[in-house]
């Protein structure tokens, strides 16, 4: 496979990736979007959302949506105006120079599948998540990582955080709002969360903190009616009824590609210049949850895939 060169390559197909596309081909750019694998939980073709079911707070669709439906959405809008998609992985960049390179699949090939003037960067980020048997199968059906996006669900149920962090500590905040009781799980006998949130979580009487307690497994069959637990400190086994279980330990912005070529922040998520999505090098820009370690949803996502292609819109107009 020969080189190809494209004025303007997507990485990453996430709400943000496709935004960025659906603005790129509408200026004429043809931009190609790398999609990732579908095989690949950090590289999913069509971001998170994919993981989702029911989306019910991105603006335009009333009766909520699908998340993958949604996202398809997204892809048919972007090819329309002549957008067009690789479904594989990015094994390898260069931005080293102009024009900048990237591999797929194979790191080793001595030269790159496509160059590009302008790349846009929107590999998002993963929820960080217990590992247990079960789990890709619950998200969306009682397992959930975001509070804004599922709290409506739950209402007037019994359900359960884990974590003991300012994250942890917030969403259970937020979920006190729809649920009857919310029981947040720490796997210590202390909390990690700033002092502020601490009594905030301990005035809240929906709020109750089970201590030293790990989640061992998932009960239920295509739905969550539970979870077995274990104490750190005793070993003592229990299992505890839940409709619903909202996992808050971290988030992984996927980085690896770049850590050696762009600046990171100490948590890992890529560094912009302020009010803007461009990087430190000229023709690179960064999009979406990559970037973003705070507000992390859709709506947010495909705002800044808007500003990328924008911003790479008008620098491609300055070297003209």
């Amino acid at each position: 496979m020969s080189t190809a060169h494209h004025e303007v390559i997507i990485i990453g197909s996430g709400p943000a990736g496709l935004t960025a596309a659906i603005y790129a081909a509408r200026a004429q750019l043809a931009p190609l979007v790398i999609e990732g694998e579908p095989s690949s939980t950090s590289d999913q073709p069509g971001g998170q959302l994919m993981l989702t079911t029911d989306v019910e707070n991105y603006p335009g669709f009333p009766e909520g949506i699908m998340g993958p439906e949604l996202m398809d959405h997204f892809r048919s809008q972007a090819q329309r105006f002549g957008a067009t998609s690789l479904v594989r992985k990015v094994a390898k960049v260069d931005f080293s120079a102009q024009p900048h390179r990237i591999w797929i699949d194979d790191d080793n090939k001595p030269e790159p599948d496509f160059t590009a003037t302008a790349v846009i960067i929107a590999t998002g980020a993963q929820s960080l998540m217990l590992g247990l048997p079960n789990e890709a199968e619950l998200i969306g059906h009682g397992l959930s990582t975001c509070a804004t996006c599922d709290g409506f669900f739950f209402r007037d149920q019994e359900i359960a955080v884990v974590g003991g962090g300012d994250s942890a500590l917030e969403e259970a905040m937020f979920l006190t709002r729809f649920a009857s009781k919310v029981k947040l799980l720490v796997r210590r006998d202390e909390l990690r969360a700033s002092k502020i949130m601490q009594e905030r979580a301990f005035a809240n009487d929906k709020i109750e903190i089970v201590w030293n307690t790990v989640v061992t497994g998932y009960l239920g069959d295509g739905k969550l009616t539970g979870v077995s637990t274990s104490n750190t400190i005793t070993g003592e086994t229990a299992e505890l009824a839940l409709s619903g279980l909202f996992i808050a330990i971290g988030h992984k912005p996927s980085t690896s590609l770049f850590t050696d070529q762009l600046e990171l922040k100490p948590n890992g998520y890529l560094v912009t210049e302020p009010d803007s999505t461009r990087t430190a090098i000229a023709g690179v820009f960064a999009c979406g949850d990559v970037v973003d370690d705070y507000y992390r949803q859709a709506i947010t996502a495909a705002g800044s895939g808007c500003q990328a292609a924008i911003d790479a819109e008008r620098w491609l107009e300055s070297l003209d």
